[in-house]
């Protein structure tokens, strides 16, 4: 037989009156984790039943409007390393000489208040609600506000609070720097503690080399074992795309080169990425010329109008076979 889960006063078991948490007093906790509101029962079955109901609907695409809303899809899904320096529309409050977007960070912290109050702010992190805009901006507003020296824990963001679009500069431009490692987490990674020594040579052991190629806009190259990828997250109407990119395969031309070639594409926050499979001796700097050209390949195919052909509809078929959706 069960035992019974002690009653906390002024919540006499199911029966009594549940303690009544907002929103935003509510942290993310596992399902069957004990509730924080000190019910004594699960989460799942207390405020979390509640709470998976409150969730906001999804926002398929959090990142519009924002400077690099294809820059902001890749770091979220595809790049190991990265950071951007973000611009705040009303400055930065005092104390805090900087704040910059990492992909990760060390614990998979939601943000980190360096001793010098400057912020850094994760973006690879599980969200509590389906706008991830209005999750990360939460998150970037207790950070600024939290004690050097200290993490910002996760919870639900308030329903009615800003979103990045509120509070970042949409005039400054969105400049990812690709890391080979993760030594921005310390400003001093030689003099770092054996453990921090530890999660950085663990991180840092599972990167997958990445490098944004210039030239042409959210275009990452990547190496594998067996093979090097290039991933490009591009702005254009879904159909639109698509359409582009089957006339493009059945002309012969939507590979980027001798043994390179055109495999799919995946929808990630409502945008679509293409992924073309490249020789494992074909490197970040090979493809940037094939890339820049296809760039003008593909503006031709956007700008047609004309029906597609029996065979443009085929290779469109099988684009879109091969397609799958991240988020």
């Amino acid at each position: 037989m069960a035992k019974k889960r002690p009653q906390t006063k002024g919540n006499q078991g199911s029966k009594g009156k549940q303690p009544q948490l907002k929103d935003h007093e509510v942290p993310v906790v596992g399902a069957r984790e004990p509730c924080p509101c000190g019910s004594g029962r699960r989460y799942k079955a207390c405020h979390g039943r509640a709470a998976a109901h409150a969730v906001t609907e999804l926002v398929q695409r959090p990142f519009e409007g924002l400077p690099g809303e294809c820059d902001w899809v890749a770091l979220r899904e595809l790049v190991p390393a990265a950071t951007v320096e973000l611009t705040l529309k009303d400055g930065l409050p005092e104390g805090v000489p900087s704040v910059t977007l990492a992909t990760v960070l060390p614990m998979a912290w939601p943000a980190l208040r360096r001793d010098d109050g400057s912020v850094l702010l994760g973006l690879q992190n599980d969200t509590s609600s389906g706008d991830i805009s209005r999750d990360l901006a939460d998150t970037l507003e207790r950070a600024l506000t939290t004690e050097p020296g200290q993490p910002v824990a996760g919870r639900r963001a308030p329903s009615e609070g800003p979103r990045l679009q509120d509070l970042l500069d949409e005039k400054s431009a969105f400049e990812p720097v690709v890391h080979a490692g993760f030594e921005f987490w310390v400003p001093d990674a030689e003099n770092a503690t054996p453990e921090v020594s530890a999660s950085l040579e663990r991180a840092n052991a599972a990167a997958i080399p990445t490098v944004k190629l210039p030239g042409v806009d959210a275009a990452y190259w990547c190496e594998t074992p067996e093979k090097n990828h290039l991933r490009w997250v591009m702005p254009h109407p879904e159909e639109q795309l698509l359409d582009a990119l089957a006339r493009l395969h059945a002309a012969g031309t939507s590979s980027l080169g001798e043994g390179t070639r055109l495999v799919g594409s995946f929808r990630a926050h409502g945008l679509i990425v293409p992924v073309w499979d490249l020789p494992s001796g074909m490197g970040a700097k090979d493809v940037e010329r094939p890339a820049a050209e296809f760039a003008e390949r593909l503006a031709t195919a956007l700008a047609a109008t004309e029906p597609l052909t029996p065979e443009e509809r085929r290779a469109r078929g099988g684009l879109t076979n091969r397609q799958v959706t991240l988020s």
